[in-house]
């Protein structure tokens, strides 16, 4: 597979902490900055949706007493505060990168229409897509899988702090087994915690294959849209 002409990467949030507990840790967005640089010199179309757990976490909200959809519109808002930080770190290497927001706020992103995101992108532009899907109950992983099928992109590369699958976590458990290739259907029946079950069927749905793979390797998402082996691909 690969190489490939338009993609959606999904950032989580936590990535960008680093070695940090809160918060953003600017040498990972300049090392992620110039990753994207790359792709977008290589003549790619990125779209990229991005998490907000490193400020806050829906499920963490309700824990505290907030009510869920408040929280999850609170955990909206912390990938908008990612989203404006990332275009920083870009638009200052000579990047053109667009917030496109489902969550309206004029002062500081576009509103995400859907022919104006596909626009941005033929135009070389980068886009990235904050507020999640814009409604609560949802996830980044399943505003990343709705985006990537609105805007027909070929492939979701899901970056993480580890390099794939796993069929259990392998930081707890040092023996746990490295998928290499997964169906969407045993991703399911395994209950394997890549994506919630959501972003799953829609990628299913939309015959869109995820590629699981470590953000922390520097070229590492250029790697993957040249189609090279890494991480673990969920297919059909």
């Amino acid at each position: 597979m690969g190489p490939y002409k338009r993609v959606l990467l999904k950032l989580s949030g936590e990535a960008l902490m680093g070695d940090q507990s809160f918060g953003i840790d600017p040498l990972v967005l300049e090392r992620i900055s110039g990753d994207i640089q790359a792709v977008v010199n290589s003549g790619t179309e990125l779209g990229i949706v991005i998490g907000g757990g490193n400020f806050f976490r829906g499920l963490s909200g309700i824990e505290q007493g907030i009510e869920r959809a408040s929280a999850d519109y609170m955990g909206m808002l912390a990938t908008v505060l990612n989203s404006l930080a990332l275009q920083s770190f870009l638009e200052r290497k000579g990047i053109p990168t667009r917030v496109l927001s489902a969550i309206e706020m004029r002062a500081l992103a576009e509103p995400y229409i859907r022919r104006r995101a596909i626009r941005h992108l033929e135009k070389g532009r980068v886009i990235i897509f904050a507020g999640g899907t814009g409604n609560p109950f949802f996830t980044t992983d399943t505003a990343a899988a709705l985006r990537a099928s609105e805007i027909g992109a070929e492939i979701v590369l899901k970056a993480t702090k580890v390099d794939g699958i796993y069929s259990e976590d392998p930081k707890k458990r040092p023996d746990a087994q490295k998928f290499i290739r997964l169906t969407y259907a045993e991703v399911l029946e395994k209950n394997l915690r890549v994506m919630d079950q959501t972003a799953i069927a829609l990628c299913r749905e939309n015959n869109l294959p995820i590629v699981v793979f470590d953000l922390m390797g520097e070229g590492n998402i250029m790697s993957v849209i040249r189609g090279e082996s890494l991480g673990t691909l969920v297919h059909y």
